[in-house]
């Protein structure tokens, strides 16, 4: 739509209605912050990048390429290093200050600028993504804590951020946002180096946030209340989707490394969690967001939490078609009701027992594209493996790179053809890779 692309062009907008229309925050949406972030628009570009990934339409590509160019203009911080975490009024203040922005916000500002480049191979992306990485890990990590900090300082009003505050999240979305995709496409030694490093992350995760006891991970760790369940596990990140992708990575960064104990323990782990989630009803599965104070299930919908239960279902059932049994039918869930079938993309929430929406934006700081459209792609990966049938994904690459180091998102594969093209106009050239055994 015109009013998703931003003025200028890559600008997006963090804010849409229902319908997809721009939101006017001087009229009747007073309650909305006038705040425009950075990562809601590296999110779309995320967003954009996939849609070429599975199309081919180089329209979406130019959308974007035009997304991480503004990001590359606008959100980094050039004199003081990282980036700014967003932007305040016409003329585009950003802020916060360098101690007040999140180790979590800095991340998702790497994930369209990570996918774009996964997509390319573009040396000036390599060398953002590495600088920042490096700005991350060198400033955020507390060796002292062994975990990476929310912030650097206490934060004022209204964020009222700790730096003492210990939060999953500065964890998990280091991995998630762009190091999982991008590790294997970097150069030596920076490969090596990022490989390391994320089993780093893989074992701050399991030595500071998981418990044995419930099979679960805690949201946040600062003092023991945040470590009760189910008391408090409506907040704080205490759920099944944060638990579930936490072993969904930690099993890739397992594979990824040829830890074969990492990856089966946290199949496993994963494996529970998803019996634990699912909601079978007459006609109906779906996926429960976590326990409540009373210790039932709270089977409201979130739609990044069904994301991350279907991707991880339909991981399992790559080696065990038992898991079929689920994502047949939560995947039936999602198309049927999660998606606006009036106003395009999702409802971010529904009410578990009547499946209607619940409130919360449609677009907004975060949920912008990134969720639905990892979703989607992952999605056919596993259908086209599940039903014995190439994968084919697009690429821009302008040098081919070596089959070994070519891979479908984030997993593993067998590069079975590469046929290319070149646009005569530009000279550029395009790829369309078939991929077979993605495991």
């Amino acid at each position: 739509m015109p009013s998703a692309l931003g003025e200028p062009l890559g600008n997006f907008p963090t804010y849409r209605n229902i319908d997809g229309s721009l939101v006017d925050h001087a009229k009747g949406r007073p309650e909305l912050e006038r705040l425009d972030y950075v990562r809601a628009k590296s999110r779309q570009c995320f967003g954009y990048g996939v849609a070429y990934h599975l199309t081919g339409e180089e329209e979406y590509l130019k959308y974007a390429e035009a997304g991480v160019a503004f990001l590359r203009k606008h959100a980094f911080d050039r004199e003081n290093g990282g980036a700014y975490s967003w932007f305040i009024g016409p003329e585009r203040t950003p802020g916060p200050d360098v101690p007040y922005r999140t180790s979590q916000d800095l991340a998702y500002l790497l994930s369209g600028i990570g996918f774009l480049y996964y997509l390319t191979r573009d040396p000036k992306l390599e060398r953002e993504l590495i600088a920042t990485h490096d700005y991350i890990w060198f400033n955020y990590y507390d060796s002292g804590a062994d975990m990476f900090r929310w912030v650097l300082e206490d934060s004022p009003a209204p964020d009222k951020d700790k730096r003492s505050q210990q939060e999953i999240v500065a964890q998990l979305d280091q991995i998630y946002s762009y190091m999982m995709l991008v590790t294997p496409c970097l150069p030596e030694p920076h490969c090596s180096t990022w490989k390391k490093r994320l089993i780093k992350l893989a074992h701050i995760l399991m030595d500071r946030f998981y418990s044995p006891r419930t099979g679960m991970f805690w949201g946040t760790v600062d003092k023991t209340v945040d470590k009760r369940l189910p008391v408090g596990s409506e907040t704080g990140h205490t759920d099944f989707g944060h638990s579930v992708k936490a072993f969904w990575l930690i099993s890739l960064i397992g594979s990824l490394t040829d830890d074969y104990e990492m990856f089966v323990s946290a199949q496993r782990g994963a494996a529970r969690l998803v019996d634990m989630a699912y909601v079978e009803k007459p006609g109906s599965g779906s996926w429960s967001r976590c326990l409540k104070a009373d210790g039932k299930r709270d089977e409201d919908k979130e739609w990044w939490m069904h994301c991350e239960l279907d991707q991880v279902a339909g991981a399992l059932a790559l080696n065990d078609p038992a898991y079929l049994r689920y994502v047949v039918r939560t995947y039936d869930y999602w198309f049927k009701f999660m998606v606006d079938h009036e106003n395009h993309e999702v409802f971010p929430m529904l009410d578990g027992a009547t499946n209607q929406p619940k409130g919360g934006e449609k677009i907004g700081p975060w949920k912008n594209a990134l969720h639905t459209f990892e979703h989607a792609l992952i999605g056919y990966l596993f259908a086209q493996q599940l039903h014995g049938e190439p994968a084919a994904l697009h690429f821009a690459w302008q040098q081919t790179p070596q089959k070994r180091r070519i891979a479908p998102y984030f997993y593993q594969a067998t590069v079975q053809e590469i046929s290319e093209t070149t646009i005569p106009e530009t000279g550029e050239k395009r790829q369309t890779v078939l991929f077979t055994t993605v495991h």
